[in-house]
């Protein structure tokens, strides 16, 4: 394997230069720096690893188009949740298309107690993805890594870019939008 000429630069170099003049070889030099971590973390989750290498290069995409939106500091953090939670997604797609209801498993799920709970929680599951996926782009990251990746304020500031400030205000307005675009949601299935 050859020697990256750029080997002496740390993360937060190349970031910098790529910020400055938003040429992708900067980042090319960075990726290929992850390229082990980020094929490690998929097969983890994926455990096929042609599978895994076609996660890496769909991540590959997602990092170049997310980081000309964002200010990231600790690259190496940050592109290890990326590919967590595109392979968790991937995972959760997967599943979701894998799963078969045959009808007696269904019948057996109908006498049972308690289904219409179990319905109302996938329900609402389902309206909180929807309306999360609805949010702008800084409150959707913002309350993802605060609620689902259980991140502080300051670790959220540093992974993004934003003040603290920021990070508290997006997460609160993102939090109030979620409720009402699930208030809204729940509005429309009664009506309905």
């Amino acid at each position: 394997m050859r020697k990256d000429p750029f080997d002496h630069m740390t993360d937060q170099e190349l970031l910098a230069r790529y910020y400055s003049d938003h040429n992708t070889e900067w980042l090319g030099h960075l990726l290929q720096r992850y390229t082990l971590l980020l094929l490690g973390v998929c097969m983890k989750y994926i455990r096929n690893e042609e599978e895994a290498r076609d996660c890496v290069q769909q991540i590959f995409v997602k990092v170049i188009t997310e980081l000309s939106k964002y200010r990231v500091e600790y690259f190496k953090s940050w592109i290890y949740t990326i590919a967590r939670n595109h392979c968790l997604m991937k995972l959760r797609d997967q599943h979701g298309r894998q799963t078969q209801l045959s009808d007696s498993l269904l019948s057996a799920w109908d006498e049972e107690p308690g289904k219409n709970r179990h319905w109302e929680k996938e329900q609402l599951l389902q309206w909180m993805s929807q309306a999360l996926e609805e949010l702008g782009n800084e409150q959707k990251l913002c309350v993802t890594l605060f609620y689902l990746e259980k991140r502080t304020y300051q670790e959220i500031a540093s992974a993004t870019g934003y003040t603290l400030m920021q990070v508290k205000s997006y997460i609160q307005n993102g939090k109030r939008n979620l409720k009402l675009s699930i208030e809204k949601k729940a509005r429309e299935g009664i009506q309905k």
